[in-house]
């Protein structure tokens, strides 16, 4: 049953034909350039053919005249397929608009990306993107060539060494190189380092400047560590004096620590929520109502649609609001003395700064009331103690 492109696209029938002078029928048709191929008997009195649709409404004056009768087994071709399709019209519309949709929606740039400044900030890139014709809700079929962009961009900002843009799907990509620009040196007058605390003195390296102390001595706040004029009476220089003090400083915090600590766990109930997103909307389609649980944690999971490198703004967010509950444990006087040491010690080395550490520590006081712990410490911290202090003329 083979058929050419020219008889689909006009239609054609496949018919029965019952008769006994299925001959003169033929012959017939053959006369009146009835178009029939793919003949086939099947008994002596019966046959099955192929027929162009225009030219099946031309058999019945030739059915009458030689006897026959025929039925339709078959219609094919684009005729018999619009007419399907009429049937389902609002089925193949809202296919059509899908697709349409699908088509409007991934040739519209939704998110610019700003990859590799540091020190240029992004508002200001974006700026000049939005000149140069890339912003969000842009039709990609409006925008230049990325060369042509990158070019742009980088005759606006002259602090990037390198500006590249890339068009991935629905998102514009632009990829910053900033010029590296030596920070000027400051200016800086001439200077003492002094103690910032009252220490005990443990290292002393004076880079530049003469130093007044040596470990094992104990300054108080203010003391010249580093001086920043060399020389004598007679010929001396000012410097800005520059150098690393460490000394022992003392601290003598009150710690509390309560006898019941609480913590969060999980109780394993859970509810789902769904969530339709387009862009930087979402709809939400399922798991309507308050959550039913006094305490809550929601673990929110995002999937896009991408084909190949295209990503399409739309997607889906599945929400878990996860319960929880608070619970409490008691906490033995021994370890609630570990813990309010090893916080308190925490708290400490962060006021101090880097290059800091706890050399030892000593309970000076201790006592348990009202369900908490309270103790009195000395630490004993190495720190940098070096601070600046002009040179007055």
């Amino acid at each position: 049953m083979n058929s050419t492109f020219i008889q689909r696209a006009r239609g054609y029938v496949l018919i029965e034909v019952r008769g006994r002078r299925l001959e003169k029928l033929l012959n017939r048709l053959t006369e009146k350039r009835i178009s029939v191929w793919d003949i086939r008997y099947t008994d002596g009195e019966r046959a099955e053919m192929m027929i162009a649709l225009k030219d099946f409404f031309r058999l019945r004056p030739v059915l009458k005249e030689t006897g026959s009768r025929t039925r339709v087994r078959g219609r094919f071709g684009f005729p018999f397929w619009l007419a399907k399709m009429e049937k389902r019209k609002f089925f193949f519309a809202g296919l059509l608009c899908f697709f349409a949709g699908i088509y409007v929606l991934s040739s519209v740039v939704w998110q610019v990306r700003v990859e590799g400044n540091e020190k240029l900030p992004t508002e200001k890139i974006l700026q000049a993107a939005g000149q140069a014709g890339i912003h969000q809700f842009q039709w990609k079929f409006r925008l230049k060539d990325p060369a042509e962009l990158s070019r742009s961009l980088q005759r606006q900002l002259p602090e990037a060494a390198w500006i590249g843009v890339q068009i991935q799907g629905t998102h514009v990509v632009i990829k910053v190189v900033e010029a590296k620009i030596p920070d000027p040196v400051p200016l800086m007058s001439p200077r003492h380092l002094v103690a910032s605390k009252n220490a005990l003195i443990t290292e002393v390296f004076a880079e530049k400047g003469r130093p007044m102390v040596k470990p094992n001595t104990y300054v108080r706040k203010g003391d010249i560590l580093i001086s920043g004029i060399l020389g004598n009476e007679t010929y001396s220089q000012t410097v800005v004096a520059k150098g690393t003090v460490k000394g022992i400083v003392w601290y003598k915090p009150t710690v509390e620590v309560p006898l019941t600590q609480q913590y969060k766990t999980y109780t394993g109930e859970t509810k789902k929520r769904f969530y339709l997103v387009v862009g930087n909307r979402g709809l939400q389609l399922s798991g309507f109502g308050k959550v039913p649980y006094e305490q809550f944690e929601s673990v929110p999971e995002r999937k896009t649609l991408q084909w190949r490198n295209f990503v399409l703004p739309v997607g889906w967010i599945n929400e878990k609001p996860l319960e929880t509950r608070t619970e409490e444990r008691q906490v033995d006087p021994k370890e609630a003395r570990a813990l309010g040491l090893e916080r308190a010690g925490a708290e400490i080395l962060t006021a101090a700064g880097k290059d800091s550490r706890v050399v030892s520590e000593k309970i000076l006081h201790e006592k348990t009331e009202n369900g908490k712990v309270y103790m009195e410490v000395l630490f004993e911290v190495e720190e940098p103690i070096a601070v600046e202090q002009p040179i007055v003329p």
